[in-house]
């Protein structure tokens, strides 16, 4: 089983054009412009299940897409159940074997994870067959607050772009331009994804489970945030397409380290461009992470008593 979560952040263009900028190939054969189904060509996915999070639309999409494609069976987690639905057919459309699933689901990175750990431990046991847990982060995880995670002020929502924007483009526009610290913020929620994954990566390890967690960077993708404004909106469009990857080259990364057989076993890892990647030396911070971790759970516990 893999669980794919962190894409509700992306609304992306679909801009079909090669980056003049990243054109390096990473030591295991990849550009950051190679697409999802170049990175898991002639990789058979049969008889694996999936649960791709914020699966309606974007890089969610493309990945719920590229794994069904090589014939995974994906539950599409959504928020919007008939965006999902409407997804679900536009890749049913592509794909017509695609075996696909719509489901509403609207949980948090480590509230799913925990949820779903015992059933991913006892399929992996009884197929033999490594379980793999990706978060999607972003390299803005090495910009959060200078304390990394803000304990005391976890719940302030001050800090946070409104929940109906879903683009970091808008995130630092109005941290640039009305002064507030939702870059910082946005920078914490990546960072915690990367250490959720570092501090479940190594309890599992302690476990001698066979279940990895990683986390990613997917890169900058194009948005779609000034879609009601024709000239902004064409101006993001033209320059974007030179510098920024489309939802093809976005979904790679993750249908990279959810599929392909370089990534087994490896796990505590972070990537980008279908290449292992530096973090920041916070997300590398296990007493960090071990506090997130249990600081996490005792919310949970909270909310649940």
């Amino acid at each position: 089983m893999v669980l794919i979560s962190g894409f509700a952040i992306y609304q992306c263009y679909a801009v079909r054009k090669k980056m003049w900028f990243f054109s390096n190939k990473g030591p295991f054969g990849f550009y950051a412009t190679s697409t999802a189904e170049q990175v898991t060509q002639g990789i058979d996915g049969s008889g694996l299940s999936a649960i791709v999070t914020g699966a309606s639309s974007g890089i969610g999409a493309e990945t719920a897409r590229v794994l069904a494609l090589r014939g995974v069976h994906v539950i599409m987690g959504v928020r919007n159940v008939g965006a999902g639905h409407r997804s679900k057919e536009a890749i049913i459309k592509q794909v017509p074997y695609a075996k696909l699933d719509a489901m509403e689901l609207d949980l948090r990175h480590f509230l799913l994870t925990n949820l779903l750990l015992e059933t991913m431990k006892k399929t992996a046991d009884k197929c033999k067959h490594e379980g793999r847990i990706i978060n999607v982060s972003s390299r803005r995880h090495k910009f959060p607050y200078n304390e990394g995670i803000r304990f005391d002020k976890i719940n302030d929502e001050s800090g946070y772009a409104l929940k109906q924007q879903k683009s970091i483009l808008y995130i630092y526009c109005k941290s640039v331009f009305l002064g507030t610290n939702s870059l910082s913020a946005y920078g914490q929620s990546k960072l915690a994804n990367v250490l959720h994954a570092n501090e479940l990566a190594r309890r599992l390890k302690e476990e001698n489970v066979q279940i990895t967690a990683n986390s990613l960077h997917p890169g900058a993708i194009a948005t779609n945030l000034f879609r009601h404004y024709s000239f902004l909106n064409g101006l993001v469009a033209a320059l974007g397409k030179h510098v920024m990857k489309d939802v093809h080259q976005g979904a790679a990364t993750t249908c990279y380290v959810a599929l392909h057989p370089d990534v087994k076993g490896m796990t505590g890892k972070y990537y980008a461009d279908c290449n292992l990647a530096e973090t920041s030396l916070q997300a590398k911070d296990q007493d960090l992470a071990r506090k997130l971790w249990n600081f996490t759970n005792n919310l949970i516990d909270k909310s649940t008593t």
